[in-house]
């Protein structure tokens, strides 16, 4: 365990609120960590394209440890508030380094023909000048698919323009490994090597990050896939199990950001169009066990128009493609988690698999290298996005995203044994993770058959929990006679963030017409609010000031603790619960910048204020 400051262990964290009782280290000595497991340094091409040519994967790891480093932008001195406990950088595997190395090292040509030779140079004039006249966010769709459709794009992945490329990405990522093994401090940070197979046919966001808890030797041994090898996600899956198979590496991947995927991510067949057989969803369960649920580009639990019934659905929703020349944001329920848990559901009925059982984590997919979801101390997607004005500009013309249509989020929190490579990939194989959007909301949620109210007030939750139950990402078997599965949970907040509005448990389940349906229950709240006749709960309040871009914590509680029953619970039917636990209003990080620039923040064209949360992994109950 950590026993510094800038890395709480677990025991520390709960001392800090001690007095509340209301958390306790788990009695087999697991960590609470924080983390990004989604974040870009100058060695991808977009990145660097954006401004960011000089926050390679040394300084991401400063940052993250606490170190100041000087911004990539505007070359300011900048620090994390609080420093993480891992972190992935996870550069694009397409043109991985090349841009960088071109710029510094020049494309090698001693192996090249004449004809390719001639085209190098070409290319290093033109990247030097899209640098020079900071065009490379118009450059950037110059290496987007052509706009075809999803499926004939996926079948003709687009090769490198670049000569030498995978010459160049070797000597790329053999560099980057060997940082990561160099700033890997095992039981106090970890450097945990990955990458990005940013599949993306015809706009259709299909990317998943790679990680692995192998050091530079193993990963020396291979170049990461890239979408130019497949945009087939299945293609990625075996090339993991054969690299596996020959060096020894064990690997975890995360879809990410599924609400732009244009209904592909969760989609209820393979992107050949096939139907998913039980060997196809079992190594997609076993290879993804783990989905990103919040970043930068929006929050992908759930949409409005999925979820009408759900108040809180409209959450930092992000109605943009990545390829301008596609249709109308449309809400598909291929795009969300919520809706891909149900989907789960009705596939594994069909098949006897559910290849949608997965976790749930956030991160940042932040592109400046620094891993900044923190509302006051954020700097943007692209480097460029770090300062206001640039902020407040829509990146295409008259449409389009702006900086301020990005969310400052979020992170990935971890149940491990340990801050290790091999401890962290473990938990998240067995899901044992979950999400916030930023801030270090502690939750704790156990499902079993028999918890009480006693075990909601105890001092060691985990010994209740791990007795007679199953953590977040477990499974629950055949319920006993006049069984219902009850959650037993315990909730704290940030201890230097805003106090708890409330938990709600989020419970899916199918029919028997194969049909599925949700439910938000609210089940634990602060202050003295009662429930109306139709379930629902009054608002907490707001005490953000738009002029000040400050709030107080005199509503919401710092912790909130239950034990929940399923009142409506069918034994012969599976379902899934997962806890959504909701801060109380805070300053969102366009009003700081509102405030910054003269600007009366509720005029603005983004929200001033922002209801923070945590999404937990489910529990499945499986008859």
């Amino acid at each position: 365990m950590s026993s510094t400051a800038r890395n709480r262990s677990t025991a520390a964290w709960w001392a800090t609120f001690g007095s509340l009782t209301l958390l306790a280290a788990p009695v087999d000595a697991a960590q609470l960590l924080w983390g990004d497991t989604h974040l870009h340094s100058s060695n991808s091409f977009d990145a660097f394209l954006n401004r960011n040519m000089s926050a390679d994967p040394a300084t991401a790891y400063r940052y993250a440890k606490g170190l100041s480093v000087i911004h990539p932008f505007h070359r300011a001195r900048v620090q994390i508030e609080t420093p993480l406990d891992f972190l992935v950088v996870a550069d694009h595997a397409e043109y991985l380094g090349v841009f960088r190395h071109i710029i510094e090292r020049g494309i090698p040509v001693d192996d090249l023909g004449l004809i390719d030779t001639l085209r190098a140079w070409y290319i290093e004039y033109w990247i030097a000048n899209v640098i020079e006249e900071d065009s490379g966010r118009e450059a950037f769709n110059t290496f987007l698919p052509e706009p075809t459709s999803v499926e004939e794009a996926a079948a003709n992945p687009p090769s490198s323009i670049v000569p030498a490329s995978n010459r160049m990405s070797k000597t790329v990522w053999d560099e980057a490994s060997h940082t990561a093994d160099l700033y890997n401090e095992p039981g106090r940070f970890t450097a945990l090597i990955g990458w990005e197979w940013s599949s993306i046919p015809s706009g259709a966001n299909l990317h998943r990050v790679v990680f692995t808890s192998s050091d530079a030797s193993v990963t020396q041994k291979f170049l990461p896939m890239s979408s130019a090898d497949s945009m087939y996600p299945e293609d990625l899956w075996k090339w993991l199990d054969e690299t596996s198979a020959r060096t020894g590496a064990e690997f975890v991947a995360i879809p990410h950001n599924s609400n732009i995927s244009k209904g592909y991510m969760f989609s209820e067949k393979t992107l050949r169009g096939a139907p998913f057989s039980a060997e196809i969803a079992r190594q997609r369960a076993r290879l993804e066990p783990v989905a990103e649920a919040t970043q930068f580009k929006g929050d992908s639990e759930t949409h409005p128009e999925l979820s009408p019934d759900d108040p809180f659905a409209d959450f930092e929703t992000y109605p943009h493609y990545i390829q301008n020349y596609s249709s109308p944001y449309e809400a598909n329920a291929g795009d969300y988690i919520r809706s891909a848990l149900r989907r789960g559901l009705a596939i594994e009925e069909r098949i006897g698999f559910n290849p949608y059982r997965f976790g749930l984590v956030g991160s940042t997919d932040s592109h400046s290298g620094l891993a900044s979801a923190e509302e006051p101390n954020f700097w943007g997607k692209m480097a460029r996005d770090s300062i206001p004005e640039n902020k407040a500009q829509l990146w295409r013309g008259d449409s389009g995203p702006s900086g301020w249509s990005m969310s400052a989020s979020g992170l990935a929190a971890v149940w491990a044994l340990e801050n290790t490579r091999e401890a962290i990939l473990e938990a998240f194989r067995r899901r044992e993770v979950y999400a916030t959007t930023g801030p270090r909301i502690a939750v704790q949620v156990y499902g079993g058959w028999d918890f009480d109210a006693a075990d909601a007030v105890a001092r060691d939750v985990a010994a209740a929990g791990a007795s007679r139950g199953v953590p977040m990402g477990g499974e629950l078997a055949t319920a006993p006679p006049n069984g219902a599965p009850s959650l037993l949970i315990k909730t704290l907040k940030d201890p230097k963030g805003a106090n708890l509005d409330r938990v709600q448990v989020v419970k899916g389940w199918i029919d028997d017409t194969g049909g599925t349906h949700e439910r938000v229950y609210d089940v634990a709240w602060a202050g003295g609010r009662v429930l109306a006749r139709d379930g629902s709960l009054p608002a907490v309040g707001n005490t953000v000031d738009p002029a000040t871009a400050t709030y107080t914590n005199e509503i919401g509680s710092s912790g909130l603790a239950t034990v929940w029953r399923d009142p409506d619970f069918d034994p012969v039917r599976s379902a899934f619960y997962y806890l959504r636990v909701l801060e109380i209003p805070t300053p969102r990080h366009s009003v700081f910048d509102a405030i910054a620039l003269g600007l009366d923040a509720t005029e603005i064209q983004a929200p001033w204020w922002i209801q923070e949360r945590a999404y937990t992994s489910p529990i499945w109950y499986r008859p």
